[in-house]
């Protein structure tokens, strides 16, 4: 989905950017003044909180200034609504901050960039209104094996022995460690992810599970047969702003069972580093996560970098991870080469990159 209005121009999103924190303490402000005794109950950490999620507003509505995709924000609003309703604030105010931040910014832009900004903002707030709130997930389905639930119990419940067993079971059985991954670890996380949204776990339950996952995934990886290397290398990383590590290591795992040599650099990667170590490396295929569209700009900084670089011979760039898998086009929006939605799909696409090279 594109917003109708024109995206900003460079000193725009300037002005904008310089406008985000006044606008985060304005509206912040408006919000206790008309709604503080529905957050009284929530102290210091409420008002926090409060400016968090209108930052994290700001922070989706630049890719819609920047590029004019509205579908990433629509989906945060979409799921931000039901984080709020499971804790019992009104999703009424979701309407009202993306009315009242709209307000700030064509009282405080110079007209033109006003009414472009507060004309996204409105259209992220429809396009919030009539989403259908059953379909709130940013990726494909995953079939489960049965494994999960007991393999999600253990997570929760802080027994990792007991996930490492249902784990090294099925190994054993003889399905790979890309299977277990993507049927049983990778649906267990998503299950634990919603119960976290609906307010079922703590914070410290869902990273105690990412921590147990990460922990079966290195002793899986140990008692898996890697073959010769093939040749071909990898260099993955998630781009920086990105912590959301745990699919790309899962990436990384599908690589090395195939043969490729692969350098993984793990979350949060700093563009000059990635730039840096292709580079160095030289890689074949550079892979690199995405978990929010507003990361789209370290993406297209990478590509615009290795281009000035390495030239022609430049590596293929390849985009995974939430934001990608919920909208492709944002792929081609920062001129990535491909765009993958899972680690099988993204040595699939590999394969048969350097295989016509």
């Amino acid at each position: 989905m594109t917003i109708d209005t024109a995206v900003l121009s460079p000193e725009g999103l300037k002005r904008f950017a310089a406008l985000e924190a006044d606008a985060v303490r304005a509206v912040t402000d408006r919000f206790y003044s008309a709604h503080g005794s529905a957050y009284q109950r929530f102290g210091e950490r409420g008002r926090a909180a409060c400016s968090e999620d209108l930052a994290f507003h700001l922070d989706f509505l630049r890719p819609v200034l920047e590029f004019g995709l509205l579908q990433p924000m629509v989906d945060y609003l979409v799921w931000l609504g039901a984080v709020l309703s499971s804790r019992a604030i009104p999703t009424e105010h979701v309407v009202q901050s993306l009315d009242w931040l709209g307000k700030f910014f064509a009282d405080n832009m110079p007209a033109g960039d006003g009414q472009v900004v507060a004309a996204a903002l409105s259209m992220a707030k429809t396009g919030f209104l009539s989403a259908e709130r059953d379909d709130q997930s940013p990726r494909t389905a995953i079939h489960a094996w049965p494994q999960v639930t007991g393999f999600e119990a253990a997570l929760l419940s802080g027994q990792q022995q007991a996930a490492h067993d249902i784990a090294l079971g099925c190994l054993n059985e003889g399905h790979t460690l890309i299977d277990i991954e993507q049927h049983i670890i990778q649906p267990a996380l998503y299950r634990v992810g919603e119960k976290w949204q609906a307010n079922q776990v703590t914070v410290a339950q869902e990273h105690l599970a990412t921590a147990i996952a990460q922990s079966v995934m290195t002793v899986g990886l140990e008692r898996s047969q890697i073959p010769p290397s093939n040749g071909n290398r990898v260099l993955l990383a998630c781009v920086a702003g990105n912590s959301h590590a745990l699919g790309l290591q899962m990436v990384a795992d599908a690589f090395r069972l195939a043969g490729w040599d692969v350098q993984y650099l793990g979350a949060n990667t700093p563009t000059p580093a990635v730039v840096a170590q292709a580079v160095a490396f030289r890689p074949d295929l550079v892979g690199l996560s995405v978990s929010f569209a507003q990361q789209l700009p370290a993406v297209r900084d990478i590509i615009a970098q290795l281009k000035l670089r390495l030239g022609d011979r430049r590596p293929a760039v390849m985009l995974g991870g939430l934001a990608v898998n919920r909208s492709s086009q944002l792929a081609t929006l920062v001129g990535a080469d491909a765009f993958c939605t899972d680690a099988q799909t993204a040595v699939a696409y590999a394969a048969e990159t350097t295989a016509r090279s």
